[in-house]
């Protein structure tokens, strides 16, 4: 579900850059990847919560450092989501999933303890992961050009926040 949040980081990304409106045949086929669009926004929603949530729980710099990228740039892009969203008629989600709302709380429950840095790491990693499969998918196989568009010009930022997490994880792993 946390590669869900980092498809939607993509397909924002990918708006902010600029995309030109769809085409009448992008606009028909819209409807196609409506829910790829859906889990990205609601993927932008979880990873600012879970951003916000190391901000506030974890005891390590570099976790609170990854936490407040992943709040920036999911601000970001979900602003890019919900224009492409819009001008494509895709009614978003208001909040994150239940099964991603569920993996949230599986790491608060570690709140407090020194097991918490290593399963919000843990969590992000596996998520951003699934994420970058789920845009490769989108890039091959999605029905709009515009919606294909935006996931290639996220993938990077997944990619990169990916790389972020697996270095602090190397940092912790070290001390």
């Amino acid at each position: 579900m946390i590669a869900v949040r980092r498809i939607a980081a993509a397909a924002t990304l990918a708006a902010l850059a600029g995309i030109s409106a769809p085409s009448a045949f992008a606009a028909a086929r819209a409807t196609d990847d409506a829910p790829f669009l859906k889990a990205i926004h609601q993927g932008n929603l979880t990873e600012i919560q879970d951003g916000e949530n190391a901000g506030k729980h974890a005891r390590a710099t570099c976790v609170k450092t990854v936490g407040a990228t992943l709040v920036r740039d999911h601000k970001k892009l979900d602003a890019g989501v919900k224009a492409l969203a819009n001008k494509l008629g895709v009614t978003l989600p208001t909040s994150p999933s239940a099964a991603q709302e569920q993996a949230l709380a599986a790491v608060q429950a570690k709140a407090g303890t020194s097991g918490y840095d290593s399963a919000w790491l843990a969590n992000e990693d596996k998520g951003h992961v699934d994420t970058l499969k789920l845009i490769d998918q989108e890039i091959a196989t999605g029905g709009n050009s515009e919606v294909r568009a935006a996931a290639s010009a996220a993938r990077p930022v997944v990619a990169e926040h990916l790389t972020l997490i697996r270095d602090c994880k190397a940092e912790l792993n070290s001390t």
